[in-house]
């Protein structure tokens, strides 16, 4: 069997892909015969030396010293307006900024009245509520008996008389909660009333409630009592709803959810408001310490 015959590819046979075909013996012409158990164990002898030479080379690395963590070292950097600007950075920025502004700097409405976030009863809360409201019957298509606003989910301290810009709406209601509705009997919503009076009062919108040795008192919805038998629309935020603030007892109910953002409906509101020329102004008082 001559040498150039020791790999032959067969690409007929085997859909163009070929096929290597290794004899059992060769003859190298030089006195040498090779078989294929000759080949078998250099190529066995190869791999040996390959995970010889790999342990090695682990071992040298597992033989330096281990390093172990003995404290953390920090230093705080404040970002204030005498630190020197970096004018590439500012440059690479601007086109975003001007992108942003243009956007959040648009003037949706006006403020009369400074509305504060406070308990027992929040100007600022209550207006938000409203607009809840207001929108949620508008979207939904339905008259919404009650709406409330999470007092911990406010994010300004207060509005001051002047413009009203979309920028500060969402510095407002920064987050993406969606506004939802639920049909809750009576006893379910006092049941909450008692809650939301535990800690100091929440913001509402139809309804008013005063507060006596932590439980809710004097409730009313649409000017009448609260009535335990009777079943109420009421708007929430789904992070309320899914048992934020250790809210559950609304978790187990139906709900209605059209993907309508809370921070839209502010702003809607606020449009609406701005068409019939008006102001947002502080509203009445909704929850009062009870004697």
């Amino acid at each position: 069997m001559r040498k150039e015959n020791f790999f032959r590819e067969d690409a007929q046979n085997h859909g163009g892909k070929g096929k290597i075909i290794l004899p059992y013996h060769q003859d190298f012409g030089d006195g040498r015969i090779w078989g294929l158990r000759d080949i078998e164990f250099i190529i066995s002898i190869m791999r040996v030396r390959k995970l010889i030479f790999f342990g090695l080379i682990s071992l040298l690395f597992s033989c330096g010293p281990v390093l172990r963590p003995t404290g953390v070292v920090y230093e705080d950097y404040p970002i204030a307006g005498s630190l020197p600007r970096d004018s590439a950075l500012v440059k690479l920025m601007q086109p975003y900024r001007d992108s942003v502004a243009s956007t959040m700097e648009e003037v949706i409405g006006q403020v009369s009245d400074r509305l504060l976030k406070q308990q027992p009863d929040c100007g600022l809360g209550n207006f938000m509520a409203d607009a809840l409201r207001e929108m949620g019957s508008k979207k939904y298509g339905v008259n919404i008996d009650l709406a409330f606003v999470n007092y911990g989910g406010i994010r300004l301290n207060e509005l001051t008389p002047g413009p009203m810009t979309r920028g500060k709406v969402f510095e407002l209601m920064p987050f993406d909660n969606i506004l939802l509705l639920q049909k809750v009997d009576g006893k379910t919503l006092k049941s909450f009333f008692d809650l939301i009076a535990s800690r100091n009062g929440w913001p509402l919108s139809g309804g008013s409630f005063g507060i006596r040795d932590g439980r809710a008192v004097d409730i009313k919805i649409g000017g009448k009592q609260l009535d335990e038998s009777a079943t109420y629309i009421v708007a929430n935020s789904d992070f309320v709803i899914n048992g934020g603030d250790n809210v559950v007892m609304f978790k187990s109910i139906p709900v209605q959810n059209n993907g309508y953002l809370m921070r839209e409906a502010i702003m809607d509101h606020v449009r609406g408001l701005t068409a019939k020329g008006q102001s947002i102004q502080s509203p009445e008082t909704r929850v009062y310490h009870a004697r």
